[in-house]
């Protein structure tokens, strides 16, 4: 070993000590007799010494080197007279005798420091460099300890893990596939996988009743902060269960990693039908760390002569304790908000319940004290809430006051990071209808069951869009982090549902053939559920959405790999192997 000791585990009790570290230069102070250099490694920094009094040729070789330079250093291990109490090797420093360049460096395109001043792409070109600020290099390592709560708990619970194909066949039901040219079998493409599903139902069939898998799953939709074309999932099925089965199982995963990761316990998850999160919260994963649910007001404010409200399919409001002071400016910055183009607002209404008993509002035009106050016994709004009113179409309103309710936790501090809030949601629709294409798409995936209750309808294809779902979302914090839902496991079954998407039975035996005649093999009753791991990573680390931190060598947000720039061109040579000649070539 080039070392003895890691930059990181020195402390008073090596006193004494002759050490040899290696490392990076992080940085260097010249102060005259003296020269100090902070050396880092991935455990940490130590300060290394150097004397002009005692060794003036070691010293000057010191002041030489630059940033990120490689080195290795020995020395003896000294108390230092000025303890640096926010660094674990605060009390001591390494008073340098020998020191050795093990590679010079460039100085680099950016800061190597938590803070750096690179842009995201530069960042992105180097990211072997990016990689070594402690910020990065601490989410890699915790992300690392998360997979390993995970194999722990799921290797107790008697899951096996098995690795499933990543060529396979596409089935262009769900996001858009990345295909694969094969060379041995011209004009022919495989599918990289956006997930395991089929083969994990397979697995199933096969009598491995508890499957898992850390898989790499790949697909391509436009990207978001918290998408990217390849990531990565924590993949599980399990037979013999029913819903009940598979929410216990998983929350104690997740209560699993969070006491092992962050010596955090959660508190019990909480089931919420997806109808109510949607009517109480205006979305499927609510953020459930503060209150401000939304409030339905047709009943109670249409009549009044307010064309805006008289013609709105739906009046809803979010009431906010303690806000009634906001100010003119303050309000008017809320408006602005709900009428940028990703809110989708045409306005707002307000009505201050000020702490004196007095109302203002800014429709006193139209509603009276005495409407006013109604409205604000209705709502809950009490001295000294402001009532914050949105009105329009149904679906797009309720978006519009989720977006505005969580506007308006974020701006009063009560979405804390610290502040874990998970729940179930379940009962999701089967199906969902598409206006443009005149037919209907499962809302999860083709292979979801109906609840027991609505198996009937599915077979008759009668009241599609009444049929519920036995599927579950797990969200924390307003972050989806999985999914999954009971199976469909009887061949005549999952026939009725291509058909209710509308696969003609030749098109469903074409593409699934291979799934449909498993199930007439003895499949037994199964049902999985799949976790975005960089998604959990970065919720559960940082408690937000921007996963690419969390992963090693990402992409940019238009799909590139900006340090191997990826995607490129292929060669004529290439293409022609692949039978993908173009027409002038040919």
């Amino acid at each position: 070993m080039f070392y003895t000791h890691t930059c990181g585990e020195l402390n008073i009790k090596n006193a004494g000590q002759k050490v040899t570290l290696c490392g990076w230069v992080q940085r260097s102070r010249d102060l005259g007799g003296m020269t100090f250099i902070d050396l880092r490694d991935r455990y940490g920094i130590a300060q290394l010494v150097f004397n002009m009094e005692a060794d003036k040729a070691l010293c000057e070789k010191a002041r030489s080197l630059g940033r990120e330079y490689v080195i290795s250093a020995s020395g003896i291990v000294m108390e230092r007279s000025n303890k640096n109490k926010n660094l674990p090797t605060g009390e001591i420093e390494i008073q340098v005798e020998k020191l050795e360049v093990l590679n010079p460096s460039k100085t680099p395109p950016f800061t190597i420091e938590d803070h750096s001043d690179g842009g995201d792409d530069l960042r992105l070109k180097y990211r072997y460099l990016d990689l070594r600020r402690t910020i990065n290099k601490n989410n890699l390592i915790m992300r690392h300890q998360v997979a390993r709560a995970v194999r722990e708990y799921l290797d107790g619970q008697k899951f096996i893990d098995i690795e499933t194909p990543f060529l396979i066949k596409s089935t262009p039901e769900g996001a858009r596939d990345f295909v694969v040219p094969s060379r041995m079998n011209p004009g022919q493409f495989y599918a990289l996988p956006q997930s395991p599903q089929t083969f994990k139902q397979l697995l199933m069939v096969a009598g491995f009743d508890r499957y898992y898998q850390l898989v790499r799953c790949f697909r391509d939709e436009d990207l978001r902060a918290d998408r990217q074309p390849e990531f990565t999932q924590i993949d599980c099925e399990m037979a013999f269960v029913e819903q009940e089965d598979v929410l216990q199982m998983f929350e104690g995963m997740v209560k699993h990693v969070f006491r092992k990761v962050k010596n955090t316990e959660l508190p019990v998850f909480p089931v919420m039908k997806y109808e109510d999160a949607m009517r109480l919260y205006g979305c499927d994963k609510p953020d459930l760390r503060f209150g401000m649910p939304i409030i339905e007001l047709n009943d109670i404010i249409k009549g009044k002569s307010f064309k805006v409200f008289d013609d709105a399919e739906m009046i809803g409001g979010i009431c906010v304790s303690g806000a009634s002071e906001y100010t003119r400016k303050q309000l008017d910055d809320l408006t602005d908000f709900v009428k940028r183009p990703q809110v989708g607002a045409a306005g707002m209404v307000y009505i201050r319940h000020l702490p004196d008993g007095s109302f203002k509002s800014s429709v006193d035009k139209f509603y009276n004290a005495a409407d006013l106050e109604k409205i604000c016994t209705h709502t809950g709004a009490a001295e000294g809430s402001l009532l914050l009113i949105l009105a329009g179409n149904k679906n797009k309103t309720r978006s519009a006051l989720s977006a505005l309710r969580l506007e308006m936790g974020a701006r009063l501090g009560l979405r804390k990071k610290e502040d874990y809030k998970p729940l179930w949601i379940t009962d999701f629709p089967l199906l969902e209808y598409n206006e443009e294409d005149k037919r209907y798409y499962a809302m999860h995936h083709p292979f979801t069951s109906p609840r027991p209750e609505d198996i009937p309808l599915l077979q008759e294809n009668r009241d599609l869009s009444k049929i519920k779902a036995s599927a579950y979302d797990l969200v924390i914090n307003g972050t989806e982090i999985g999914g999954g839902s009971i199976r469909i496991h009887n061949r005549r079954l999952q026939e009725s549902m291509f058909r209710a998407i509308g696969l003609s039975k030749e098109e469903a035996e074409q593409k699934f053939a291979f799934i449909l005649n498993a199930f007439e093999y003895g499949a037994p009753p199964h049902g999985g559920i799949a976790f975005g791991f960089d998604r959990f990573c970065s919720m559960m680390i940082a408690n937000e959405d921007y996963i690419r931190e969390f992963i090693a060598f990402p992409k940019n947000n238009a799909g590139r790999d900006m340090m191997l720039d990826a995607p490129s061109e292929i060669t004529a040579e290439q293409l022609r192997e692949l039978s993908l000649e173009t027409k002038r070539e040919k």
